[in-house]
């Protein structure tokens, strides 16, 4: 895609259209729009301007997302702003996304590390499950000063999505995915000479430079190389044409324990390294909770992936930030239960008085935990009410008798604020026995990202 793209949704054969906000260009370009079918779009992410897209595509299902390569042409009709509401009221469920939030924790960030620290957003697995193509457009245009991912299929799709910036891989990367990587210009993490030649000989075909960092595994044992080998990889690195070695991180093992005691294990076996290579200018070691809690780690860059989506870390005392996500549904149904009869596979609870039950559309195939059956709450009609029987694939069940007015169509929140309460990521993750970003990062492609700013939709994806 060029630019950070805009989400068109159409049915086969149908025209597309979107309206420009500014007819500051007349020149027509080629542009590839990812469309889930049913999905309007009406304001772009920013520093896009809305065109107006004429555009017939193939049947490829319905159900399935595509790829519509379409022929922008310039209009100075005004759009009609698309909002949450609008936008959401014959959906099953959806995951909103506030990119005013995701923009505002940046700032706060920012102040709390000062300017002399670059800000890497880590928007690996889909940013946390809240939505790539929104939130990575709408960081670079608030100023992150790099990008990290796990994978160079990730880095890639960034670059697709308009991203200009640094992208660092964090994690493996196959020598024979050299040629692709230096082509768009991706930062890899380079554990060996077989790697550190590839990208060498891709470097000189392209008559580029490869930037590449150095890890070293100071403890936790899960990838890059070992202290007493880093620096003879940096040095064997450097000597190669078309390398540019220029930096050096490592992981941290418990950064957010109650007990981070081996922090200061791995941080003086890192500063030992990086004592031996001055020359490596850009050095990182801190993730979010690292970077909170020991100031001095935080070196040239620090990584922020679950702080930056405005969740803190176990243990980690930081500042007021704002979660970005919030996952909402409708009751497909709401159905009497008598005393003794049970809902859902197993039966495994049982109504003790006449109750009324919500069908929520989610389950853990959207990345609903299973381990929540019988667990938790969700919010209906401003109020928590109970996660009763078992959660399946598709659906869970709620006890809404205490919420006269709820019917097919009431709004359930599961993540987020409705009313005075709120259900935060941390507190599912603790009815699940797991942890926050295991919550997010696993929900699932069949909830669509709304991504908004004030209420106002900027994206569907």
């Amino acid at each position: 895609m060029g630019g950070a793209g805009v989400g068109v949704g159409v049915l086969p054969g149908e025209e597309l259209h979107a309206a420009r906000e500014s007819a500051a260009s007349t020149a027509p370009a080629r542009r590839t729009v990812m469309a889930p079918p049913g999905e309007v779009c009406v304001r772009a992410p920013p520093g896009l301007m809305l065109v107006s897209l004429r555009g017939r595509v193939k049947d490829g299902g319905r159900r399935a997302k595509r790829m519509v390569s379409v022929q922008p042409s310039v209009s100075t009709r005004a759009a009609k702003p698309l909002t949450l509401s609008e936008a959401t009221r014959e959906r099953n469920a959806w995951i909103e996304t506030g990119l005013e939030a995701a923009v505002a924790n940046l700032q706060v960030l920012r102040r709390q590390f000062g300017p002399g620290v670059e800000i890497i957003a880590v928007v690996k697995a889909n940013a946390y499950g809240h939505g790539v193509a929104g939130i990575a457009p709408a960081l670079q245009a608030a100023g992150a000063d790099r990008f990290a991912v796990a994978w160079l299929e990730e880095a890639l799709a960034l670059r697709e999505l308009g991203i200009t910036r640094p992208i660092i891989v964090l994690s493996h990367t196959y020598p024979g995915d050299a040629v692709r990587a230096v082509e768009h210009d991706i930062t890899l993490t380079v554990h060996s000479m077989e790697l550190g030649c590839a990208l060498s000989a891709a470097a000189a075909a392209a008559g580029k430079t490869a930037m590449v960092h150095v890890k070293v595994d100071t403890g936790l044992h899960r990838f890059g190389v070992p202290p007493e080998e880093a620096v003879a990889l940096a040095e064997s690195l450097r000597s190669l044409p078309g390398i540019a070695v220029e930096g050096l991180s490592t992981h941290m093992a418990n950064a957010d324990e109650a007990d981070d005691e081996f922090s200061g294990i791995q941080a003086e076996r890192f500063a030992a390294v990086a004592e031996r290579l001055p020359w490596v200018r850009f050095r990182h070691t801190a993730n979010s909770a690292t970077a909170m809690r020991r100031g001095g780690l935080r070196y040239e860059g620090v990584r922020l992936g679950l702080s930056l989506h405005g969740v803190l870390p176990p243990n980690t005392p930081g500042p007021a930030l704002t979660p970005v996500l919030s996952l909402k549904a409708r009751l497909a149904r709401v159905a009497d239960v008598a005393p003794g009869e049970g809902v859902s596979y197993g039966l495994t609870w049982r109504a003790g008085r006449r109750s009324r039950v919500g069908l929520v559309p989610v389950g853990y195939a959207d990345g609903w935990k299973r381990s929540l059956s019988n667990r938790g709450t969700v919010l209906v009609g401003g109020q928590r009410v109970p996660v009763v029987g078992r959660v399946a694939m598709d659906h869970f069940l709620a006890d809404v008798t205490e919420v006269p007015g709820a019917a097919e169509g009431t709004e359930v929140t599961l993540i987020g604020e409705q009313g005075n309460e709120r259900i935060a990521a941390d507190e599912i993750a603790a009815a699940a026995e797991t942890i926050s970003w295991d919550v997010l990062a696993s929900l699932g492609t069949r909830l669509p990202r709304l991504f908004h700013r004030n209420g106002i939709v900027e994206g569907i994806a």
